[in-house]
């Protein structure tokens, strides 16, 4: 089991051994074996560019989940674009981290089977990243 955080930016997690263990606690909560997760920190031109040539979409995204079926436990590469997530924290009012938190649990989700293809599976993915993000809250 490990967790990696890589940047393509000037961005440098602060305190990643504060989000590796609520990451595992969030994961052994539900009885899940943590697997390899890398996490890769980027811009928006980078987070396009990756999601017009893997998906065929030409539009910005805050987040791009790969899994990886080849590692045992819940594995994946996770790409988040920093400037979409500082745009959205100033769109939703809300802090830096927490709407990093948010964005990192979304792809751990995604890695477990959540999907936000419909409505309904936006709203339940939102239930879940807002449980996810009580637990970053609590002291670990």
């Amino acid at each position: 089991m490990r967790i990696d955080y890589h940047s393509e930016t000037d961005f440098s997690l602060p305190n990643p051994a504060k989000y590796t263990e609520w990451i595992i606690n969030v994961l052994k909560s539900r009885e899940l074996t943590p697997g390899e997760l890398q996490f890769v920190f980027c811009s928006d031109d980078y987070l396009l560019e990756m999601n017009h040539k893997y998906l065929g979409h030409d539009y910005y995204t805050d987040i791009l989940t790969f899994e990886n079926d080849l590692e045992d436990g819940v594995s994946g590469d996770i790409f988040i674009s920093i400037d979409r997530i500082r745009d959205n924290a100033k769109t939703y009012c809300v802090p830096f981290e927490e709407e990093l938190a948010r964005v990192m649990i979304h792809g751990v989700l995604h890695l477990i089977g959540f999907g936000d293809s419909t409505e309904k599976e936006k709203e339940i993915m939102r239930q879940e990243e807002s449980a996810c993000l009580r637990m970053f809250h609590v002291k670990q």
